[in-house]
């Protein structure tokens, strides 16, 4: 059988509108989903010098999150984070580190309660989750990312914990006093066989103040004692599924099995390196060379994640400051190599949901991003883009309570019954 020409072209344009149509339709169910749902991110990285009354979240910084762009991508909850690099295990590093803790604690208080308290709170249970939601503002939590500055003073966890902590990982990149590290699989080397006996102590007193402990830092075998030692659910903040992506910072399917047992909740993390490999490698070599080029031409010098890593706090945030001007200036160059080489996306970050949800349930699986920490892929490349995840979710069939249950209630869910364990401990 044959057909003209124009019965063709009548034909295909049919299929094209239809296509579109159900284009659209995706995307207003989308919508209608994501303004529906409390959106939760639980890994947000910050510097102090964008909390002060001249620079601060209530402007659209150039930074991949703030207020403005929460705002635009429909984000509810951003878990700030108050990060500290790992150094030396003594006395100075102790106290070093606690003071760029209380720092950055500051900072975010000032933010709620000084800078913008009319449009964003702080809140510590999911009910003043809900409370500030509903009220029209924006959320702030926060997330201690490695429990160096913790020191050899316990007392130092309720300090955290009063001043609005609800989760925190007792290492980061190195071994703490605390627990080993991820980083130890590199050269085999381990300083603790997985938590010190302080770090035991902090585990029991996170469970009795009623803090979540984090888990994607830590040693697969720290994460194990922490699993037989915690009664309450752990949290791992940001990682994703090692069985996709090879990665010492993601989950293997033994550890997605505690954490189901455990009744846990893994965050799935936009983190192109720990979401596919072969992608990332490309596509960053091919984005470093044009961040050396531009960096040379305005007399910045690109460095390595360890040169960076190694630097003292301060000298660390202006070089990220710099750095933020290099990508900005490149970018019209990036979105030309896109076309040949391309990078980490949307996709790349649902398939590995996909994974999570089938392996250990739809109960044990979250959403985040470690924005301005060195998360961002293509799509969700800062908050503003945030919708985009909920799209490819209903693209791919996930339903309202699903999706409902991956941006933030499975997250309440596990902050619930862990403040639940805190307040039985507490009458014992």
């Amino acid at each position: 059988m044959k057909f003209s020409k124009t019965y063709c072209l009548i034909f295909f344009a049919a299929l094209t509108a239809n296509a579109q149509t159900t284009d659209e339709a995706l995307k207003e169910k989308a919508r209608r989903i994501h303004e529906k749902v409390i959106t939760i991110d639980t890994h947000n990285d910050i510097n102090t010098n964008n909390f002060t009354a001249q620079k601060n979240y209530t402007q659209d910084l150039d930074t991949q999150v703030n207020l403005p762009k929460m705002e635009k991508g429909g984000v509810d909850v951003t878990w700030l984070i108050v990060y500290t690099g790992q150094e030396s295990l003594n006395s100075a590093g102790y106290k070093a580190a606690l003071e760029t803790a209380m720092s950055k604690f500051e900072a975010i208080h000032r933010l709620v309660n000084e800078i913008a308290p009319s449009k964003i709170g702080l809140a510590t249970t999911s009910q003043e989750v809900r409370k500030l939601v509903t009220q029209g503002k924006k959320v702030a939590m926060i997330g201690v990312e490695n429990g160096y500055p913790v020191g050899t003073d316990i007392k130092n966890v309720k300090k955290f914990y009063d001043l609005g902590a609800r989760y925190m990982s007792l290492s980061h990149n190195g071994h703490s006093q605390l627990c080993d590290s991820n980083t130890g699989e590199a050269n085999k080397e381990w300083l603790h066989g997985g938590l010190s006996p302080l770090g035991k102590e902090v585990v029991k007193e996170m469970n009795r103040l009623g803090m979540m402990i984090d888990v994607s830092h830590p040693s697969k075998e720290s994460m194990r004692q922490m699993i037989e030692l915690s009664k309450a659910p752990l949290i791992a903040s940001h990682s994703s599924s090692r069985a996709l992506c090879n990665h010492s910072r993601n989950l293997d399917d033994e550890q997605l099995q505690w954490l189901k047992n455990n009744g846990g909740v893994i965050q799935t993390v936009a983190f192109s390196s720990y979401l596919n490999t072969e992608k990332h490698n490309n596509f960053d070599a091919a984005v470093k060379k044009i961040y050396q080029d531009v960096g040379e031409k305005i007399g910045f010098k690109v460095l390595s994640r360890e040169e960076v890593r190694a630097m003292e706090s301060k000298k660390r945030d202006l070089y990220y400051e710099d750095f933020r001007r290099v990508r900005k200036l490149s970018q019209p160059k990036i979105q030309k190599l896109k076309e040949q080489v391309p990078p980490v996306n949307v996709s790349d970050f649902v398939d590995h949901v996909d994974y999570l949800v089938k392996k250990i349930g739809i109960d044990h699986v979250g959403i985040s991003s470690d924005f301005d920490g060195g998360g961002g892929i293509e799509g969700w490349n800062d908050a503003s883009e945030s919708f985009n995840i909920t799209l490819e979710l209903v693209k791919r069939g996930y339903t309202e309570q699903e999706i409902a249950k991956l941006w933030g209630e499975n997250l309440l869910r596990v902050l619930d019954e862990v403040q639940a364990v805190a307040q039985r401990l507490q009458k014992k």
